[in-house]
């Protein structure tokens, strides 16, 4: 199956390709990327842009996941995606945007259209996220986008010897309709 293209007012959010790996590197490479992420490592292998955009289109196709690279004109500021759990109609929505990308409100607007997509083609019941509290920007994001605060998980991850508190946010399908209803 075709990995789908999204368009918001600013950002191109499409299938990554093997040549957006260099970006990829030096954008996901940066430590601050690592330090507020989960699953990235830093120092960030060689090769390993290539190894996880090579899984993308097995992931969608499965029905597991679905991954952006997300563009502002003809560069690659970050990614947004979705891991689904077809078993609970959910996913949660993960992203990243690039340190010298941040506060232009590209992980916003990627994000509401990847809502946008999770709800009325994958008719998803609920999209959750998750972020560790000593990044509150990420926070910030979630509650943008209409989530609720669902829970606060004391200490939760262990990221580089330090356990770090996280919490998560979710958004129902009928809370987002009547969200884009009031809008």
């Amino acid at each position: 199956m075709k990995r789908p293209t999204l368009r918001t007012t600013r950002l191109t959010l499409r299938p990554f390709e093997q040549d957006d790996a260099p970006a990829v590197t030096r954008l996901a490479g940066d430590r601050e990327i690592a330090l507020n992420t989960a699953t990235i490592p830093h120092p960030y292998p060689e090769g390993e842009a290539e190894r996880w955009i090579s899984r993308h289109q097995e992931g969608f196709d499965a029905g597991s996941e679905v991954t952006f690279a997300v563009f502002y004109g003809d560069e690659l500021v970050g990614a947004v995606g979705l891991a689904i759990n077809r078993d609970d109609d959910n996913a949660e929505i993960g992203y990243w945007i690039g340190v010298p990308y941040w506060g232009r409100g590209y992980a916003s607007e990627a994000s509401e259209a990847v809502l946008h997509y999770g709800f009325e083609e994958l008719a998803l019941n609920k999209i959750y996220a998750r972020f560790f509290t000593r990044n509150p920007a990420s926070g910030r994001v979630m509650q943008k986008l209409g989530m609720e605060l669902e829970g606060r998980f004391r200490r939760h991850h262990k990221k580089w010897g330090e356990y770090l508190d996280t919490e998560q946010y979710g958004l129902l399908r009928e809370e987002w309709m009547r969200r884009r209803i009031e809008l």
